[in-house]
């Protein structure tokens, strides 16, 4: 049977040698041996093993949600192939059609075609709504979100209308970011993106919309939506959202 040191695993799945030195230690990827030198040695198994950590980790899953998949008893590899193919698939496409929003976002800049505000956010979809839900969920618990907003509840009118008005704040905030994100411009469009939330998704508390703030700037699929709107708004979220909440904060206190 074939043996694989760490190097040569970790340059056949891309990945570090301490990404693998650390899998073992936390239990998720052990080495089948070891040598008399102390090297790892890992077997066809733990290549096995190691693309599904893989496959897990694109698809968003923590290092700790993973290992309890993959120890539990019931756990069937060609099951979750097909699964994660599934997934992969409904990924890709998503992300044609945000490709495709970001060529119409060019061309409508250019002056050459005229977008609906509708379809400025096409492919940031009802999965995509739900999915930034239950990261809140986890994050707040049921009770902070127990009055979550379903989004397939919402007419295709009332969606229009919904993602206009997340058009229109975004748009506000661009148009007033060269006077602060602490300017009372600035401020006004963030009050009514709080507002928005709100109405419209969660019951959404200062504590919890300062963390939505910071994940503007840190999550790579928020920050890089923001960035197409516009070069550094992601960060220009985070602060704005950042000080209307101090503010809001100290005015209550």
């Amino acid at each position: 049977m074939k043996r694989y040191t760490v190097k040569q695993l970790a340059e056949l799945a891309n990945v570090t040698n301490r990404t693998l030195h650390y899998y073992d230690q936390i239990g998720l990827l052990l080495p089948a041996s070891y040598g008399d030198n102390g090297y790892r040695y890992y077997d066809e198994n733990a290549v096995f093993r190691l693309q599904q950590i893989l496959f897990f980790r694109e698809l968003g899953f923590s290092l700790e949600q993973i290992h309890t998949i993959l120890e539990r008893p019931d756990f069937d590899l060609l099951r979750a192939l097909e699964n994660h193919k599934l997934a992969l698939q409904g990924k890709a496409e998503r992300i044609n059609r945000l490709i495709d929003t970001v060529d119409k976002t060019i061309l409508h800049i250019k002056g050459e075609i005229e977008m609906s505000k509708l379809e400025f956010y096409e492919g940031f979809d009802e999965e995509k709504q739900k999915e930034y839900t239950h990261r809140a969920r986890e994050r707040w618990g049921d009770e902070a979100m127990a009055r979550t907003k379903d989004w397939n509840a919402y007419t295709p009118e009332q969606k229009n209308d919904i993602l206009g008005e997340g058009h229109a704040i975004n748009m506000g905030i661009v148009a007033n970011m060269d006077k602060g994100f602490d300017s009372p411009e600035v401020q006004y469009w963030i009050g009514r993106w709080h507002n928005a939330i709100n109405t419209y998704f969660y019951d959404c508390s200062l504590e919890i919309f300062e963390a939505l703030g910071h994940g503007y700037a840190q999550d790579p699929e928020f920050t890089a939506f923001y960035e197409n709107i516009q070069p550094g708004l992601a960060v220009f979220m985070e602060q704005a959202m950042t000080h209307y909440c101090r503010v809001k904060a100290g005015q209550s206190g």
